[in-house]
């Protein structure tokens, strides 16, 4: 399997898993596909990127990965308490990656954006996550 996609589907189901999450955003919100949300609240699985890491075996992967992080608001407050779920979530144990060892997961980055039409606030969390392949 690809290792972005290994990494998209353990991220979706620690999401889904984590009532903190799912008490703010309803577990069939947290999606992945392309275009803007129609729902009020969501998380979008977004862009994803494998980069070959270190090591004479190839087995090696890092994955950059962004969640997409959407609320009806006229502020970035209730985005900001959805990042904080997101984060404990993530915090909450060692993620499981099929086919794979997870040597590293981080937080890279997080972005606040505000719509333009006022509607939406917008966050973009970037993960990185260090993966080695298991036989």
């Amino acid at each position: 399997m690809e290792p972005s996609l290994a990494v998209q589907a353990a991220l979706r189901a620690r999401l889904v898993a984590s009532s903190a999450v799912t008490a703010i955003i309803p577990a069939t919100a947290i999606v992945d596909r392309n275009a803007t949300p129609a729902l009020d609240h969501s998380i979008v699985i977004g862009e994803g990127q494998t980069i070959p890491d270190d090591g004479v075996a190839r087995n090696r992967h890092e994955v950059l990965a962004d969640l997409h992080i959407w609320r009806r608001e006229p502020g970035t407050v209730g985005a900001k308490q959805v990042v904080g779920a997101i984060r404990n979530a993530l915090n909450d144990g060692p993620l499981t990656v099929a086919g794979y060892h997870v040597a590293d997961l981080r937080i890279a980055s997080t972005r606040f954006i505000r719509d333009p039409g006022g509607l939406h606030s917008h966050a973009i969390l970037s993960l990185e996550c260090r993966l080695i392949e298991v036989a």
